[in-house]
């Protein structure tokens, strides 16, 4: 018999007796059927990338222990929706009571309104089905919070509209967490609550119960309890007072990506860069991708910025959309068929980078956008070795020592970009060394030169103008190419110095 043929409290007593329906509390069912994915071998928590070896781990143990829990960690490490996933750990559908407010379980209400309707109708009552998208409620905890707005507080409309008492149990207004009774209960930012709003989570974390005000009944909620929280937010906004985080099973650590692989990886599946239905299509270089990775990752070593708040993840997501809307904007002005982004576009996507992070001192006297502009610098500078460091770069550095320049802006035209550098000896060849291949289209192709360009100049083999065009670099101590070709010309092959040039 399926759910949905179940329809009244008879019914739902001999499917429970036959076992077609179970009957068990939200930790239990959460336990049973995540030992039922671990035993089928199946994902437990899609989408969540990286912590297969770390927190999932941590967090499959504690619900095998029936604990609730907190995740610690940084922002943008992805909590909340690790919280979201653990959805997928409840039952298709529970049997309610049709229009109770805290979901009562037919079979032992604890609510007085269902009680006396199941103690009138017997098994004549008729039950409704809860879904499983409906069992999750969240609260992001923010100083304003109260405590009846968490458990509940009298309701004096109601006692007046019914004629009660105000010491009616009838005339209780529920908060979140009876209403999420039979439910997950996830509070985002714990230590922003007030220190008397955590105290009044104590019971249910202990005994699985909440007073409401001064009446004097309580109700033995069945909730998992979740939370998150920035542990640096312990001392900086407020705190988790220490009976609360007593009653807490376990304390799970959350991380960042920990190689750029892994971040590439969650970058691509948040990033919104199917662009469909559009004008044109977009294609993403690999090293493009890797370099606004690499910006993240940059970002979260550099002094000059405050390592406390961290660096959300949702940096190179931002910063990765707007690279490829730069290179779709540069596209339908040049009139071409698809938008290939260029290392100059990441240049072009500071707003979405600059306000990712907060800054220390030494960076606050700088400026967001000049620490930004570091960044990307270094990224391209780790990225670049990668792919060029291996690459024999003399034949192109040379062009430009011997006084060659050239000017060049993200709005330039994959066409005009390449019939401009044709003059560069051996700068297509190197393009195309690095992973661009022959038959690569004119925008690949002109986004392979680009990313070359930027390399040398990134790692300080080339320079740039003031109007920002590529030329020799004239790093201190450095000799230009056509100042050592002249030297070389002065020296005879033993060293001695060619006498036409003192006659």
């Amino acid at each position: 018999m399926s759910n949905s043929m179940v329809t009244t409290l008879g019914e739902l007593r001999q499917a429970v007796e036959r076992g077609d329906v179970p009957h068990r509390s939200v930790h239990e069912e959460v336990r049973q059927n995540l030992i039922a994915k671990l035993r089928a071998n199946e994902p437990l928590f899609p989408g969540i990338v990286g912590y297969d070896d770390t927190v999932v781990p941590q967090l499959v143990n504690a619900l095998l222990s029936r604990h609730n829990f907190i995740l610690l960690g940084l922002r943008g490490q992805a909590k909340t929706r690790l919280l979201r996933a653990l959805v997928t750990l409840l039952d298709d559908s529970i049997p309610v009571m049709p229009g109770c407010e805290i979901n009562d379980d037919p079979l032992a209400p604890i609510c007085g309104p269902c009680r006396a309707r199941v103690a009138e109708e017997g098994d004549q009552t008729s039950i409704g089905w809860l879904p499983r998208d409906a069992r999750y409620v969240e609260k992001l905890a923010t100083p304003d919070v109260t405590i009846a707005d968490m458990v509940g507080d009298i309701d004096p409309i109601k006692a007046a509209k019914a004629g009660l008492q105000l010491s009616s149990e009838l005339t209780m207004h529920y908060g979140l967490l009876p209403r999420a009774n039979r439910c997950i209960f996830a509070v985002n930012e714990l230590p922003d609550l007030a220190g008397k709003i955590q105290v009044g989570l104590f019971n249910i974390l202990q005994e699985g119960d909440v007073q409401i005000k001064g009446y004097p009944i309580r109700l033995p909620l069945d909730v998992l309890m979740a939370f998150t929280a920035n542990p640096e937010d312990y001392t900086a906004r407020g705190k988790i007072i220490t009976p609360l985080k007593d009653r807490i099973g376990s304390e799970i650590r959350t991380h960042y990506p920990a190689g750029r692989a892994e971040g590439m990886t969650i970058t691509a599946q948040e990033a919104w860069l199917n662009r469909q239905p559009s004008a044109i299509s977009a294609d993403i270089p690999s090293f493009v991708a890797e370099i606004v990775e690499e910006v993240a990752f940059q970002a979260r070593q550099d002094r000059r910025i405050d390592k406390r708040s961290g660096v959300s993840q949702r940096l190179p997501i931002s910063a990765l959309e707007n690279v490829v809307s730069n290179a779709e904007r540069r596209a339908l002005a040049a009139g071409e068929p698809v938008a290939i982004p260029r290392v100059t576009d990441v240049y072009a996507a500071l707003p979405s980078i600059t306000g990712k992070f907060e800054m220390e001192y030494e960076g606050e006297m700088k400026g967001a956008e000049a620490i930004a502009r570091d960044l990307i610098r270094a990224a391209v500078a780790n990225v670049a070795d990668g792919y060029l460091g291996h690459l024999d770069t003399r034949q192109v550095i040379d062009w430009f020592d011997l006084g060659g320049s050239l000017s060049l802006a993200d709005s330039t035209s994959a066409a005009d970009l390449i019939e401009s550098t044709r003059q560069v000896q051996g700068l297509t060849e190197l393009a195309r060394a690095a992973g661009i291949p022959q038959d690569a289209s004119i925008p690949l192709l002109a986004s392979g030169i680009d990313f070359v360009l930027e390399g040398l100049c990134a790692m300080k083999k080339i320079g740039r103008n003031d109007e920002g065009g590529y030329r020799a670099n004239e790093t201190p101590g450095r000799r230009p190419a056509r100042e050592a070709a002249f030297a070389d010309d002065m020296m005879t092959p033993s060293g001695g110095a060619k006498k036409k040039y003192y006659n």
